[in-house]
């Protein structure tokens, strides 16, 4: 009885002999090494080669059981991850890794090898510098989201994609982690620094004003099947190296707004800024170059979504205003969106190594309230903007 004919959590032995016997990768003679490289809290990621010819393929397997906590988690989620790569490798083939296999018994999903990339957030707390960044990642954005939505696409296969891409158990954990209990702590799970957290109740959870724009953004995140989004697009998602850029891990995905994927690169970006200004002041390559990299996404943003619309948005009622007033409002949502991860970052309990990393507690506390004023800034303004220029020109002043 073929054993991979019901899930069951492979180690990396067995990793090795599903490369062969299953995906067929690799002969049967074939001599494999295998390593564990998932770091995450969720899935089992394995990297399979043949250390004579160097071959290689990484296999993403879900659990039943979140890794993390042992909590339930559907499996579906890997099912999710392996159609929008599908999808993107269609859209933007060079900036997402290959899919070779995937199986919807095993919930394992065999994929190419990106070892030759690098961690952009870790890349980032190491200082280096990357020129062609702002313009990769504009052009994976832009390529990848507006070609799912209805102005482009047929609308009866953008409404069979939103059912597929139904992705219930992780959006619920996006609705908690983003757009809730770092307002409204009702679960107890906020981790707060001791000095910062008379900061926090004021700022965050006794601010109505804010607490209503949030409600905006939660009740457009959850209800606007906009297009195919990634879904949790932090810098731990892109990877990176002198030639180009990967994007990976888009279990989260799902039918939502444009922004919020936008969002989430942004405001990553100051976490590295933010972290490097407070820790590294002399380092003025890097603080030149972080800045010039948000004011330039934000600005070729808005021109290759109004070239990308020129050239595939067909139908003549979505004309001149109506372009300007779509791109805007994609650009508003996604500085309300970055207002959104940067807090979310500081307060919950979902931390990035760009604050945990620092150990002089008063840098830290600087970092984190500098994130947490650039947030609520964006988030009540992010109607108001309209170059990248006036993005960095205000964080510039939070943080002198």
């Amino acid at each position: 009885m073929n054993k991979y004919c019901k899930h069951f959590l492979m180690d990396i032995e067995e990793a090795k002999n599903y490369s062969k016997e299953v995906i067929k990768y690799f002969d049967y003679d074939e001599k494999l090494e295998g390593l564990e490289i998932g770091d995450g809290n969720i899935n089992y990621v394995f990297k399979i080669w043949n250390p004579e010819t160097q071959k290689s393929l990484v296999i993403k397997q879900a659990d039943k059981l979140l890794r993390s906590s042992g909590r339930p988690l559907d499996v579906y989620r890997n099912k999710i991850e392996a159609e929008i790569l599908k999808i993107q490798g269609e859209l933007a083939p060079e900036y997402v890794p290959k899919i070779y296999y995937y199986d919807d018994v095993m919930y394992a999903l065999a994929m190419e090898d990106i070892s030759e990339y690098k961690n952009l957030r870790i890349e980032l707390l190491k200082g280096k510098t990357f020129n062609h960044l702002a313009d990769n990642i504009s052009t994976f954005l832009v390529r990848t989201l507006l070609p799912t939505t209805d102005l482009i696409m047929d609308r009866a296969k953008k409404k069979e994609n939103v059912k597929m891409f139904v992705n219930a158990e992780l959006c619920d954990i996006s609705e908690d982690l983003v757009f809730t209990e770092p307002y409204y702590n009702y679960k107890n799970r906020n981790v707060v620094l001791e000095c910062n957290k008379k900061f926090v109740e004021k700022n965050l959870y006794n601010n109505e004003k804010l607490k209503c724009q949030v409600g905006i953004l939660r009740d457009k995140f959850m209800n606007q099947s906009q297009a195919l989004i990634h879904g949790d697009l932090h810098s731990g998602s892109i990877f990176i190296n002198e030639k180009g850029i990967k994007v990976i891990d888009p279990e989260f995905a799902f039918y939502g707004p444009m922004g919020y994927d936008i969002g989430n690169v942004i405001g990553n970006l100051f976490f590295a800024w933010a972290n490097k200004y407070y820790t590294e002041k002399g380092n003025v390559k890097f603080l030149e170059w972080i800045e010039e990299t948000i004011r330039d996404i934000y600005d070729l943003l808005k021109n290759k979504f109004y070239l990308k619309f020129d050239t595939q948005v067909n139908l003549n009622i979505y004309n001149e205003k109506f372009k300007k007033c779509y791109v805007d409002e994609i650009l508003s949502d996604s500085l309300g969106y970055a207002g959104t991860e940067m807090i979310r970052r500081v307060v919950g309990d979902s931390k990035v190594l760009d604050i945990t990393s620092i150990d002089n507690v008063e840098q830290r506390i600087k970092v984190e309230r500098s994130i947490i004023k650039m947030g609520m800034y964006l988030i009540e303004h992010r109607n108001s903007f309209k170059s990248g220029e006036d993005i960095v020109n205000v964080f510039n002043m939070i943080i002198d």
